[in-house]
Order: C-alpha cells, then structure tokens, then sequence
C-alpha cells in the first residue's frame, strides 16, 4: 500500500510556472506507475500525464503537451509535475494518483486504473 501527498500548488500568472510535487510512503515506490490528474469546478476529473516505474516512458494530454513535464525520483520517493506556460483554463485541483505495475514501461493514462490517490493541491491560474 502507498500514501500519496501532493504539495506545492499555488497561485500564478498566466504565463508562469509552477512545478508541484508528490511524496509517497512505503519501500516498493519504484513498483509503482504514476500519474497526475486533476479537476476543475463543475467538471469531472481528467487525465494530465502519466509515468512508467523507470521514468522512461511518459504520456501527456492534449492539452498539455509541451507545456507540463512529469518525472520521478525513486530514491526520494517523489513525483512532480512541472508546469510551464500555465493558463487559467489549467486551473483545477491535482492529484497525484498510483499503482502496482508488472513492467518497468508500464504506464496508465485511465483513471480507473489507478489504486491510491492523494488528497489533491490548489493550482490557480490568474489572467
């Protein structure tokens, strides 16, 4: 079993970065495969990017490919997800979410997919 806190949200100006974070407990992190998603008011959540146990393969939604970059460290346990070229429609709560994966380029970009979730971080993004 993993616990999942996201942190570093915030906010910022359209046009701006922010790079949120994700620490997970327990001693088996690298056999996990992670992803961020988040959710806007009124919307349902949706799929941002999603990454492999080794780091190696990634996956991005449309809209934000290009802009957000996904990686992990496995020695610290960590996932963040760095934010770039930020627009107000970008605003929502992320979540870091995880699970149990067989290959090490295994990813899942389905929500439904995914075990643990975190408790989510405030991303606001001003005009």
């Amino acid at each position: 079993q993993v616990q999942l806190v996201e942190s570093g949200g915030g906010l910022v100006q359209a046009g701006g970065s922010l790079t949120i974070s994700c620490a997970a407990s327990g001693r088996t992190f690298s056999t996990y495969a992670l992803g961020w998603f988040r959710q806007s008011p009124g919307k349902e959540r949706e799929f941002v990017a999603a990454i492999s146990l080794s780091g190696g393969n990634s996956d991005y939604a449309d809209s934000v490919k290009g802009r957000f970059t996904i990686s992990r460290d496995n020695a610290k346990n960590m996932v963040y997800l760095q934010m770039n070229s930020l627009k107000p429609e970008d605003t929502a709560v992320y979540y870091c979410a995880a699970r149990r994966a067989p290959y090490r380029n295994t990813y899942y970009s389905d929500q439904a997919r995914y075990d643990y979730w975190g408790q989510g971080t405030q991303v606001t993004v001003s005009s």
